[in-house]
């Protein structure tokens, strides 16, 4: 079984002599839940943006299905769930017309959605508890339904690697429960490989299957279970010797 994401022996840095990761080895296989964990600045997005090819490494190689990442010709396979601070402002689009954009990639789609692509758009909405709101502008819901819409739109999209970047930004610890909650049953029925990233892993942590910690590098990777007790707060992680 071909891994999903595989990098070896990566480092980076956005400015010399200022690294940012280094030396990183990771392996996420087919259908895992992987939560992604770290302080500010730490290297956990950096690491990210690596996986899916937006940068390259200094050192090492990065893969994705078997691919070098940055050459990887199936990005349409790709779902991607942008922190809330970078995708904010939609205007009056409702969530109808946010999820179908997530059927464009799977081929360049112009004119009006066909009838099969209409259908999973509704499948989408419907999956993530918006059913009755499709026709609803996005602006008119909380942060929680929004994130749910935007889960959507990459769910649209039927990717074979979803990542979710800080999905719980601004959302309220119900709400937060809640997005944990779906995305736990997405993840069982729809086997799809997917990475969430955030500075604290307290929402998912009983749902995924392994917990990477970053900061300049992977400090732990395993089970959440076996994570020592004094780094159950990332930021406190500690650098490797």
């Amino acid at each position: 079984m071909t891994p999903v994401a595989e990098l070896e022996g990566v480092s980076f840095a956005y400015r010399p002599g200022q690294p940012v990761l280094a030396d990183v080895d990771l392996v996420v296989a087919e259908n895992e839940f992987v939560a992604v964990a770290g302080p500010n600045g730490g290297g956990k997005t950096t690491l990210i943006r690596l996986v899916l090819g937006l940068e390259r490494p200094a050192a090492g190689s990065v893969r994705l299905f078997g691919e070098p990442a940055h050459r990887f010709s199936r990005r349409e396979t790709l779902g991607y769930v942008a922190q809330r601070a970078r995708i904010g402002g939609q205007g009056p689009v409702t969530v109808r017309e946010i999820v179908s954009a997530g059927r464009l990639a799977q081929g360049g789609l112009l004119g009006p959605l066909r009838a099969r692509d209409r259908a999973i758009v509704d499948e989408a909405i419907a999956e993530v508890g918006l059913g009755k709101l499709g026709d609803v502008p996005l602006a008119e819901l909380s942060g929680g339904q929004q994130q749910r819409a935007f889960i959507a739109k990459a769910l649209a999209g039927q990717p074979s690697l979803l990542v979710l970047d800080e999905p719980t930004t601004g959302v309220d610890a119900a709400s937060q429960e809640s997005l944990a909650r779906l995305l736990d049953r997405l993840h069982r029925e729809r086997h799809v490989t997917t990475l969430y990233v955030s500075h604290e892993f307290g929402a998912v942590e009983s749902i995924v299957d392994r917990l990477v910690l970053v900061r300049g590098g992977i400090v732990f990777d395993g089970p959440p279970r076996t994570l020592p007790s004094e780094w159950h707060d990332p930021s406190h992680a500690h650098a490797r010797e």
